[in-house]
């Protein structure tokens, strides 16, 4: 396999609110963040992961392309998912070997519309749809599962809030209420890139974040069929990606619910030290589509600034971790 490597990374400072900017516009300063990070100003390959239906619109994502701009011609691709699987399908076309650069990036607006209506309509509409369940009552199915200690969950939302007020990017939010828990993510709008390099392009960084192992695993959709309280998909990536074969310094979780940390911990297998969600994950900024980018770019920046060796990062997508994107990122190839 050709080694691959994070050159660069940004992300907008997230808002809580729509802002009025367009997609392209919500794009651009990130775009050129990332190219000017890089060095690069084109690539042999670009992919991105977004929402039609946040954006309320058919093939939103290619009015996003004029942030990137497509002429001279580009090699582009897209996925209906987070960016974070985007990143994957980057992965896999530099290994062909006939191109040495990819930008990945992602966005998304979930103040336009009901993110709850929104995200019930990825749920099969012969069997699931029809129950009237939306992401927080499969959430709390899950976490009645689990069983998890209130109090345990509690300490994650205050730490991640609390490492949210220390990252730029995230949101301003105030401590746990009633009203409030903090225990789902927050309606967020915001947008990611990544640049990812191969080949001759790797030595011409003083500094890189090698992916050195990266998988995906999917289990049925069906919550029925499923143990709630367990993530084998989740387990079985992290195992192909290689969690186990060193020490994970910090992992970024894709956890939309403060009960996910608990699951994915034991998943992935992590030791009790692992530093998780230091950026205070998707509990303090969740910009639908781009979060789980932000996963791998947060663990990436991390071992570009030199504060981790070795870095885990987590990507999720369907009801309940149906679907688990594990990356393992490295300061050594």
């Amino acid at each position: 396999m050709r080694a691959v490597a994070v050159a660069a990374f940004a992300q907008t400072v997230h808002t809580g609110h729509d802002t009025g900017l367009s997609e392209p516009e919500l794009l651009l300063p990130v775009l050129a963040e990332v190219r000017a990070k890089s060095g690069l100003r084109a690539f042999g390959f670009t992919c991105s992961g977004s929402c039609d239906y946040l954006a309320g619109a058919p093939f939103s994502f290619v009015s996003a392309l004029d942030a990137l701009g497509a002429w001279p011609p580009i090699s582009e691709s897209h996925v209906e998912m987070d960016a974070a699987f985007a990143l994957y399908e980057a992965w896999v076309r530099l290994q062909h070997g006939d191109v040495d650069s990819a930008l990945v990036y992602g966005f998304g607006k979930s103040s336009l519309g009901d993110l709850r209506e929104i995200m019930t309509l990825q749920l099969d509409p012969y069997y699931l749809a029809p129950l009237g369940l939306d992401q927080l009552s499969y959430a709390g199915l899950q976490a009645a599962a689990l069983g998890a200690d209130r109090a345990e969950l509690d300490a994650i939302v205050r730490r991640c809030r609390a490492d949210g007020r220390r990252n730029p990017y995230a949101l301003d939010l105030p401590d746990p209420t009633e009203q409030d828990d903090g225990h789902a993510a927050p309606i967020t709008d915001g947008a990611a890139a990544v640049v990812l390099v191969a080949g001759d392009l790797l030595r011409e960084y003083p500094r890189l974040a090698y992916l050195t192992g990266i998988a995906h695993r999917i289990e049925p959709h069906y919550l029925g069929m499923r143990d709630l309280a367990r993530s084998p998909s989740a387990a079985d990536a992290a195992t192909a990606a290689g969690v186990g074969k060193g020490r994970v310094d910090v992992a970024e979780l894709h956890t939309q619910f403060s009960h996910e940390e608990l699951i994915l911990r034991e998943a992935l297998g992590l030791p009790p030290d692992t530093l998780i969600n230091p950026s205070g994950g998707p509990l303090a900024a969740n910009p639908v589509m781009a979060t789980g980018l932000i996963r791998v770019g947060e663990a990436a920046q991390r071992i570009l600034d030199g504060t981790a060796g070795r870095a885990v990062a987590h990507a999720t997508g369907g009801p309940c971790l149906q679907q688990n994107l594990v990356a393992v990122l490295s300061e050594e190839a």
